[in-house]
């Protein structure tokens, strides 16, 4: 398979979030998934969870050569090593969780894997940090681009961007 382009979104919101965020990139670094540009570190609301801690999220941009379910396996894994413990309760508090947001131009429709994600227009909290650094990704669904989503989404959950005080480096190319 050719190198194509990726986004996935990083968030955490039990333990230490920033250094879960960390063990994240590394973890990618690590798996050949390294991020070629990260977002800022913005700190949202929980959506449809029942804990009060709120996340910080991320998103990075990946370069990969491996296919759609061997990305989603080795995020599977790095979340594993964060010590995540996967929950029936749906959005449940989380030491890290990695979506892949997009690869390429790859379209998925698993009991697995869904690409492009399917509920990722409908997020603020990915929305606004993949608006950082790829404010002009075209949804292939209705031809908007991020920006223009983001600008247009209709919900009430608070996200905000962390400003000087992020352990990993805002939007630049690595």
């Amino acid at each position: 398979m050719r190198e194509v382009t990726g986004y996935v979104a990083l968030g955490s919101n039990l333990g230490d979030r920033r250094a879960n965020l960390a063990l994240g990139l590394a973890g990618m670094a690590e798996r050949a998934l390294a991020p070629t540009l990260r977002s800022s570190i913005w700190e949202s609301e929980p959506v449809g969870t029942p804990t009060p801690a709120w996340f910080l999220n991320m998103v990075v941009r990946i370069r990969s050569s491996k296919t759609a379910l061997d990305v989603l396996d080795d995020l599977l894994d790095i979340e594993r090593v964060a010590g995540r413990t996967r929950s029936a309760t749906r959005n449940a508090p989380r030491t890290l969780d990695l979506d892949l947001l997009t690869l390429g131009d790859s379209t998925v429709a698993s009991e697995r894997l869904t690409l492009p994600h399917p509920r990722m227009w409908q997020r603020r909290f990915v929305l606004a940090p993949l608006a950082e650094i790829d404010p002009d990704l075209v949804n292939p669904g209705n031809g908007k681009t991020v920006l223009q989503a983001l600008r247009e989404l209709d919900d009430a959950f608070d996200v905000r961007r962390l400003a000087g005080a992020v352990a990993v480096p805002a939007a630049r190319p690595l």
